[in-house]
């Protein structure tokens, strides 16, 4: 059996976290997508908090699904990419719905990876895949703890994989994995055979 098939079979959501060098790693995993991808992609990539986002127009370019900025209270919607927008957290309310929060900033960033991690670990549990991609700071830590303790799987890029090693490492360090990959390795997992 193939790892999409396993990923469609084995989970209702995944989630993924990126910071510092994310951008790039996000373009490239998205792009192996395919189009007929049915689980919910959420994402948060740190930003700015005082302007507009673009990410996901620019990332829709690279992926066959639609991908959307996140809004309160959106239905959760398989076959989608929806990115946090700046200066909110977003949160996973339950098994159908999305939600945005003003909750302080995690590591100085809002949003941040953590909140969105816990949250769906909670409402999701062991049919959650958690990616961790590059990043400089420590934020995603908690949430690959969280994910792993209510029985989900987390994937963390191989820090010397990654443009920025702080985040995959101290991931690592603080809650382990069930994989450590490379970025190519991730988008192998995700992608569809041809």
């Amino acid at each position: 059996m193939t790892a999409v098939t396993d990923l469609r079979r084995d989970f209702d959501a995944i989630v993924i976290g990126a910071s510092a060098g994310g951008l790039r790693a996000l373009q490239e995993l998205l792009s192996v997508l395919p189009a007929d991808f049915a689980v919910p992609v959420l994402v948060v990539l740190h930003l700015p908090r005082d302007r507009p986002s673009r990410v996901p127009e620019l990332l829709g370019q690279y992926c066959a699904l639609p991908v959307r900025e996140a809004l309160d209270k959106q239905p959760l919607e398989p076959g989608a990419v929806v990115f946090a927008p700046p200066d909110y957290h977003l949160l996973v309310e339950d098994e159908t719905s999305l939600a945005l929060s003003v909750d302080e900033p995690v590591l100085f960033s809002r949003p941040a990876i953590d909140p969105l991690f816990a949250s769906a670990a909670a409402v999701f549990s062991r049919r959650l895949l958690a990616i961790l991609l590059s990043g400089a700071s420590a934020d995603g830590s908690e949430g690959v703890a969280a994910v792993r303790h209510a029985g989900g799987i987390a994937w963390i890029q191989r820090p010397e994989d990654a443009a920025a090693p702080v985040m995959p490492a101290s991931a690592l360090a603080h809650a382990g994995a069930d994989a450590v990959l490379s970025l190519q390795d991730i988008c192998n997992r995700l992608a569809v055979p041809s």
